[in-house]
C-alpha cells in the first residue's frame, strides 16, 4: 500500500517507518527535520512540510491508500497539538480525495470494558494529572469522528520500547481489560494490520498486553 505517516520521528512513528516498509509498503514520512529520521529504506520518502499547514502537507496525501498520524504532544502542559495537526490532515485529505485515515489517541481517556481498580482508582487519578494531553486527545477524536473519512482511532495503554511480540489483544469501542501496557512495537504492528481491514472503518480498536 501508499502510507503517508506524520510523526514519524516519534517512538511509535519509529516503529511504524521500520514495520511497513519490512512489509513492503510505500511510505512517505512527513517530517520537519529530517535529521531526525535516520533510516534509509527504498521504500521510504522523507518530505519536509509542515503538518499545520494544510497546503504544506496536501501533496504528500494524494493518491495515498492510508494516511497515519502518529503525533504527540511531549509533555504535560497545555496544548492542542494533536487537535490541530489532525484537522489539518483532514483538510488536506479533503481537499485531495483521500480517504483512509488512522489516528493514534489513548486508552485512558476510555472506562469501558476497564476492571473496577483501572475505572475506580487508577484512571480518576491520571486523569487528573494526564488532562491537558487527555484533553487534546478528546477534542481531536471528536474532528475524527466529525470528518467524511475512513476512519479508525487506535488507543493504546501505557506505551512500552518492548520488543514487537504480535500477541496482544484487542477490543472494539472499549478497552482491553487488564490491557494495561502495550509496546510501540505492538502498537506499530495493530495500526498496520488493520490499515485495509473493513471492520476497522469508524470504530475505536483497543490495544493491550
Amino acid at each position: 500500500m501508499k502510507i503517508t505517516l506524520f510523526g514519524a520521528t516519534g517512538g511509535t512513528g519509529k516503529q511504524l517507518v521500520d514495520q511497513a516498509c519490512a512489509a513492503g509498503h510505500e511510505v512517505t514520512a512527513v517530517v520537519r527535520d529530517p535529521a531526525r529520521l535516520a533510516r534509509t529504506d527504498p521504500h521510504l520518502t522523507v518530505v519536509t512540510a509542515d503538518v499545520m499547514d494544510p497546503d504544506s502537507i496536501a501533496p504528500h496525501v494524494s493518491g495515498r491508500d492510508a494516511v497515519i498520524t502518529a503525533i504527540g504532544s511531549p509533555d504535560l502542559k497545555p496544548t492542542t497539538i494533536q487537535t490541530d495537526s489532525t484537522r489539518s490532515i483532514i483538510e488536506a485529505m479533503r481537499r485531495q480525495g483521500a480517504r483512509r485515515l488512522l489516528v493514534v489517541s489513548n486508552g485512558g481517556m476510555a472506562t469501558e470494558g476497564d476492571g473496577p481498580v483501572t475505572r475506580f482508582l487508577a484512571k480518576p487519578i491520571l486523569s487528573r494529572i494526564l488532562r491537558n494531553p487527555w484533553g487534546d486527545m478528546r477534542v481531536m477524536e471528536e474532528a475524527v469522528r466529525a470528518a467524511d473519512l475512513d476512519w479508525t482511532i487506535v488507543r493504546p495503554p501505557m506505551l512500552t520500547d518492548g520488543p514487537r511480540t504480535g500477541t496482544y489483544r484487542t477490543a472494539i469501542d472499549r478497552n482491553v481489560r487488564g490491557g494495561v501496557r502495550l509496546s510501540r512495537a505492538d502498537l506499530a504492528d495493530c495500526i498496520l494490520r488493520h490499515l485495509d481491514d473493513p471492520d476497522a472503518v469508524h470504530v475505536a480498536i483497543a490495544a493491550g498486553n
